[in-house]
């Protein structure tokens, strides 16, 4: 136990964090693509960055969302940053808060990481144009 009133497990917080920010949906196809190779990095994934950092009370989910975001843009992160920005549902992150954010990545990470990650946010939060129209 780590000493959270609630008498959880940081594993079972983690596990509680990562299906409010997540969904369940999202989780439960996680879980079940879970194989051998990889149970004891989900178990850590969950435990540590999910129980251990998500769960923390510094800053809120929000902000934790848009930090998470900015840092996978700038390091190209594209999958994990398409599952964050759609996790933005679930943390009170706005569509204008997303767009400063990623703003932010062009002044400290470029260009390219954040026009990459712009392509990605119009995608993931419906913002596309229709298809055979410049971006």
């Amino acid at each position: 136990m780590d000493g959270k009133s609630d008498g959880a497990t940081r594993s079972e917080r983690g596990m509680r964090v990562r299906r409010e920010v997540l969904g369940e949906a999202h989780v439960d196809a996680a879980e079940a693509a879970i194989t051998e190779l990889d149970a004891d990095f989900q178990d850590l994934l969950t435990e540590l960055a999910w129980g251990g950092v998500w769960d923390r009370p510094g800053i809120d989910r929000r902000m934790r969302s848009l930090v998470t975001i900015a840092m996978l843009a700038a390091l190209g992160r594209s999958d994990e940053l398409a599952m964050h920005l759609r996790a933005t549902r679930n943390t009170g992150a706005t569509l204008d808060e997303v767009r400063e954010t990623l703003l932010h990545v062009a002044i400290y990470a470029g260009i390219p990481a954040a026009h990459a990650a712009f392509q990605i946010a119009k995608v993931e939060l419906g913002e596309a144009p229709p298809a055979g129209t410049d971006a």
